[in-house]
């Protein structure tokens, strides 16, 4: 439900400044576009189900503090995708980030309760949690969550920079769909995640406002990733967990230790650090814009503004 709300939402931005009949002509001149949107909807599909396996594993700061190892393999992925060096001032930012994840992580040592009949080490104790199972799904959920910005960036900026952003947005969630429905069909719940008891729990308030959520944060990351870049947008991130620290101890009694105190500052300063010398990448946006006329360039940016207006 959460993303077939999402696509309405899009095409009725999109339809705002174009009929619904240039959008299926769109479709259909840029199919392999379309096809491609398919990788970044199945890695951002496997992304939001392990996100309720790992969310259930871990607290919420723990969480998104592990979570901050995507910024190291977005910068990697980066690297790759678009073939641009990183400089080594970026390259420490991310290394900070990386540190103030594992200082969280350590903090786990001190929470440890050796039993006097299991002469265990601590520290072995943590060497076997942070090689659970569970820390493998968060890895690999780091690792779609990267990919699928990296590529999702490459289709904006690159290879369907001719697209309009708000039909690339549509052929995304119209793939989103399509992955959901395969994965709620393999595991023999498609039918039954639209009976009358389902749809009840789908429209209470709060998941509505979830769904509402989502779609903003979907719309404004396409305008995100195709103005600025992947990396710059997992830094932002980041910032989120101030705010987690915080709402963890407000709603769920979780204290802030010194542990979890010290991992956020570093987390903050290398936010800091790096906006000092953030990435740029245009990809070929530059080229598309000096092939435009002045009046396309103000209709691209009424449009731009309309949507960012809308969310």
């Amino acid at each position: 439900m959460e993303f077939c709300d999402l696509c309405r939402i899009h095409g009725a931005l999109h339809q705002s400044s174009n009929r619904l009949s240039t959008l299926i002509a769109d479709m259909r001149t840029h199919l392999r576009v379309l096809g491609l949107y398919m990788v970044p909807a199945l890695l951002y599909c496997l992304y939001n189900n392990l996100a309720f396996v790992n969310l259930a594993a871990f607290d919420p700061t723990t969480y998104f503090l592990l979570l901050q190892l995507r910024v190291v393999v977005t910068g990697i992925s980066f690297q790759v995708v678009f073939k641009k060096q990183l400089s080594r001032r970026q390259w420490v930012s991310l290394l900070i980030l990386t540190v103030g994840c594992i200082v969280k992580q350590l903090s786990s040592i001190k929470k440890q309760e050796i039993s006097p009949t299991q002469p265990e080490s601590t520290y072995t104790t943590f060497f076997l949690n942070f090689a659970s199972l569970h820390t493998g799904l968060m890895l690999v959920q780091v690792f779609c969550s990267c990919l699928a910005g990296v590529y999702n960036e490459k289709l904006l900026k690159d290879t369907g920079v001719e697209v309009h952003i708000m039909v690339q947005n549509v052929f995304m969630y119209i793939d989103s769909i399509i992955c959901n429905a395969v994965i709620l069909l393999f595991r023999g719940e498609l039918f039954s995640a639209f009976t009358a008891a389902s749809l009840t729990q789908v429209w209470q308030l709060a998941v509505v406002v979830i769904i509402i959520n989502n779609a903003a944060v979907g719309i404004v990351t396409s305008f995100f990733l195709r103005n600025l870049n992947s990396i710059l947008k997992t830094f932002a991130s980041a910032l989120e967990l101030m705010f987690t620290a915080i709402l963890s101890w407000i709603i769920f009694g979780i204290p802030v230790d010194w542990w979890t105190a010290a991992a956020i500052t570093l987390v903050i300063y290398a936010t800091y650090m790096y906006a000092q010398s953030p990435v740029v990448n245009r990809g070929r946006l530059d080229e598309l814009e000096k092939g435009m006329t002045s009046g396309e360039a103000e209709q691209e940016m009424l449009v731009i503004n309309r949507s960012m207006t809308a969310v």
